[in-house]
């Protein structure tokens, strides 16, 4: 204990040190939020010192090994570099796929080269990653996918088409859901990975309701990807996509929280004259906190191995009917104000766009019915579920 308070005092100066006041911050906007990658631009000085000293001391990704990047920490530490961060505001360094999704799954299930490649690229963030999972006729019913692999013999031949795929026009590569086998639905998929800038791939935005277009329809016509380039065993990617899914949807859980670590809504809004809409908030505010401390039971249990398969649904569905019920609230609060689409005063329509977003969060990562399914199967033990 006195080891771990003696760690906790050369994290707090560390950090005093280091971070810089502009990254004490929520990120204002997509830009704000450091993505990384080869095609990435450093919104300001800050936003590049932030990453560069996280990153070299292995902090972006601090449980992960030294050798890969990491930064080796026990789950001890790495709590309580999550608790010291949190109580300065400062933001994460780097928003990664890389980093909540396919690092995971690449840890469990790459060989010793693919981590050694790939990982350490990831920790720096000189690699963005894209997800290649749902396809027009294949997004709840996910092992339908019909995205087509061919055996070369020197390489594998990819033809087909993938949807809802975030940021796949930013990406530097991607970790693709691909058929090498018709034998099986599920035992006839594999798990491959490839450079976005192959020839044979392009991408297409998909415009929302919001306006913001983070998905994109990616296309895939006769793209050559080398043999060594599959994760795990060929015909058994179904394995590390369902690995792969439990930490996605941890990720998604985290919007409960706001996005910054912050819960508390009625800070944020501020004076509401409304006793209703008050009393809403600071229900509001109550289920947030409860959220938290679960959140951070969740962390633990996952760190230590021991968390149940079928929590990382419970999380995500927790987390998108949170989030979604914050934005309602933000909209509330704000009144006909926060439905001004292009004002400077609301930050160019910014309440109401990320209102209408949210309205995807209980699609994106296996839709809420799909997790109560699975919470009702899996944790309650329901009849017939």
């Amino acid at each position: 204990m006195a080891d771990l308070e003696e760690f906790r005092g050369e994290i707090r100066a560390w950090l005093e040190a280091n971070c810089p006041p502009e990254m004490r911050t929520r990120p204002r906007s997509e830009d704000d939020a450091c993505w990384g990658g080869r095609k990435w631009t450093f919104s300001s000085d800050a936003q590049r010192q932030w990453l560069e000293v996280m990153a070299e001391r292995g902090w972006t990704v601090p449980d992960w090994p030294k050798d890969y990047g990491g930064g080796g920490l026990s789950p001890a530490e790495s709590k309580i570099l999550r608790e010291e961060l949190r109580a300065i505001g400062a933001r994460q360094p780097l928003y990664s796929f890389g980093i909540s999704m396919l690092g995971p799954a690449l840890l469990k299930y790459g060989t010793e080269e693919q981590k050694c490649r790939f990982l350490p690229e990831i920790a720096r963030g000189e690699i963005r990653w894209c997800q290649g999972y749902s396809e027009p006729g294949a997004g709840s019913d996910l092992a339908g996918l019909q995205t087509k692999c061919e055996d070369r013999g020197d390489h594998w031949l990819v033809n087909g088409q993938k949807v809802w795929t975030s940021y796949a026009d930013q990406a530097d590569w991607i970790f693709c859901l691909v058929r090498t086998s018709t034998e099986s639905k599920q035992g006839g998929i594999s798990f491959l990975l490839f450079d976005m800038d192959s020839p044979g791939v392009s991408t297409k935005p998909i415009l929302l309701i919001s306006g913001y277009s983070p998905f994109c329809e990616t296309f895939f016509d006769d793209v050559k990807v080398p043999k060594d380039q599959v994760v795990g065993e060929v015909n058994r990617g179904w394995d590390v996509a369902k690995y792969l899914l439990q930490h996605e949807r941890e990720m998604i859980s985290g919007m409960g929280l706001g996005g910054g670590g912050s819960a508390l809504l009625g800070k944020q809004l501020g004076q509401i004259e409304d006793p209703f809409l008050r009393a809403e908030v600071a229900a509001f505010d109550i289920d947030a906190l409860a959220f938290t401390a679960m959140s951070e039971h969740f962390m633990d249990q996952l760190k230590a191995g021991e968390a149940h398969p079928a929590m990382p649904s419970m999380m995500k569905y927790s987390g998108t009917e949170l989030n979604k019920r914050r934005h309602e609230l933000v909209m509330a609060a704000g009144g006909s104000d926060t439905l001004e689409w292009e004002s400077e005063r609301t930050r160019g329509g910014k309440p109401a766009r990320e209102w209408l977003r949210t309205k995807a969060n209980s699609i994106e990562g296996g839709t809420s019915e799909i997790q109560l399914g699975i919470v009702a199967k899996h944790i309650l033990r329901l009849p017939g579920a």
